[in-house]
């Protein structure tokens, strides 16, 4: 007979538990969200819903499994939604995770951009501040044309 001694730390014991990928169900539950979110999905649950229906008002009562007020059906649909909704939420919040990051790269790339105008945009100015020292061919020539007139005049 074993008995715990409070000195010593208890042996780990592994838990039993059902082990999942987070990663691989939140992808499923994104599928299941998006088939949801549909037109063939309305038109399917709609035929099933139809087709339950006037089987089980209008078949003989031997082969009625359902009979109204198609309570079967009801909890069917209820079960079908208390899954649907946690689903469509885990769709959602890793949605907005994506888009999250998304906004984080949109911002530093904006920030990075916005440097590269500012530093194209002090280049710019340098060079017309520069271009505005350099003696362009026309003002050389009128420079030249003028010194010719002077020359002229004092000789």
């Amino acid at each position: 007979m074993t008995t715990d001694r409070l000195d010593q730390p208890r042996d780990l014991r592994r838990a039993r538990r059902p082990h999942y990928d987070p990663e691989a169900f939140g992808r499923l539950s994104e599928r299941i969200a998006r088939f949801l979110g549909t037109a063939r999905f309305l038109v399917y649950m709609t035929v099933f819903v139809a087709i339950w229906i006037i089987w089980n008002a209008s078949a003989p009562a031997g082969l009625q499994f359902d009979p109204y007020p198609f309570i079967f059906l009801t909890l069917m649909l209820s079960l079908q939604a208390s899954y649907a909704a946690p689903l469509i939420l885990l769709a959602q919040n890793r949605q907005d995770d994506r888009d999250r990051v998304q906004y984080e790269h949109d911002r530093v790339a904006a920030e990075r951009n916005r440097a590269d105008i500012e530093y194209l945009t002090r280049e710019i100015a340098g060079l017309r501040l520069a271009l505005s020292e350099v003696t362009t061919r026309d003002y050389l020539r009128s420079e030249l044309q003028r010194l010719g007139e002077e020359l002229g005049e004092h000789r």
